[in-house]
């Protein structure tokens, strides 16, 4: 059994302690553009745990994947793998995107996003989890503060700090309408959580998350210390940020509802084991386990219902 590098939801108190893994993986020595990321864009990740880059796709491809979002929505009603909001039956998110949707796999593997994940992580990467997140007009609800490594690494049995998250913005993200928020600087300790594991706890946290959050007083003094930043930009942005920076997002109660894709790229020198801290680990749509392989290996992987034969 593997070393619990970072120990949480076994002890009565939470505990802060210093992240034990590089942040990134991959580092060129070099004081000019490594070709995927410029010297200050890494630098500005390091330091913060997280990185917006406006503009990366074009307002077409940006209509085509507000086309194929509202598709999923649509045909997934009543499917588990798709979140209502806890007080509506509004969409909250639709996972498991790219077994669903071959433009959205297509888009996981695009150089654009995928050699950034490579480049950072040091290796060939794989999917984790993917998501289209909806924040409804009116009808948006907060997804509170956590790491999202806390949970990766407790409930889905992430070994290590190897893991990063990309949110394509569908939509115009303003400051107005629910934005994500992070703390800045916050990826380089771990805080603990305390609660044992629930039984299928996903089935509530998915809506509501209550178990691995971090305490007011670890929250209170982190962001205190770090201050709070909310990235916003026009569609076709790309917000890149560590598994263990913290973030959440307040309710989106304006007329303009915000939309985001959401892809978790993990070192394929990463993939899961047994969860650290419940007694079984979440389904494969929140936490690929089975038929791992790179997103950029070719041909990769092509979605679910397209190749439903095989």
């Amino acid at each position: 059994m593997l070393n619990d590098m970072y120990r949480s939801r076994k002890d009565n108190k939470p505990v802060i302690s210093e992240r034990k893994d590089p942040v990134i993986w991959s580092k060129t020595g070099s004081t000019e553009s490594n070709g995927v990321l410029s010297r200050a864009q890494e630098d500005f990740y390091e330091q913060n745990g997280f990185l917006f880059i406006e503009n990366v796709f074009s307002a077409d491809e940006i209509a085509k994947l507000r086309e194929e979002a509202e598709t999923l929505r649509k045909n997934g009603q009543s499917e588990e793998d798709v979140i209502k909001e806890p007080s509506s039956n509004a969409v909250r998110s639709v996972f498991r995107v790219h077994e669903k949707n071959q433009t959205y796999l297509d888009l996981m593997a695009d150089d654009r996003l995928a050699a950034i994940a490579e480049h950072i992580l040091n290796d060939e990467v794989y999917i984790h989890q993917s998501r289209v997140n909806f924040k409804p007009a009116f009808k948006g609800k907060e997804f509170y503060w956590h790491s999202d490594f806390e949970t990766w690494h407790t409930e889905d049995g992430m070994p290590r700090m190897r893991a990063l998250s990309m949110s394509i913005t569908l939509s115009e993200n303003t400051p107005y309408n629910g934005p994500l928020m992070l703390v800045p600087g916050s990826h380089k300790k771990f805080i603990s959580c305390v609660g044992e594991t629930p039984d299928d706890n996903y089935k509530s946290s998915l809506k509501a998350q209550e178990y691995g959050t971090p305490d007011q007083d670890s929250l209170t003094a982190m962001i205190q210390k770090h201050g709070l930043a909310a990235p916003t930009g026009p569609a076709g942005s790309v917000l890149i940020f560590d598994c263990n920076t913290l973030h959440g997002s307040g309710n989106n109660i304006t007329p303009f509802p915000r939309s985001n894709a959401f892809f978790v790229y993990n070192s394929m020198e990463n993939r899961v084991v047994a969860p650290f801290a419940a007694k079984s680990p979440r389904p494969d749509f929140l936490a690929t386990r089975d038929s791992i392989r790179p997103i950029r290996q070719k041909p990769h992987r092509t979605a679910r219902h397209l190749h439903a034969a095989e």
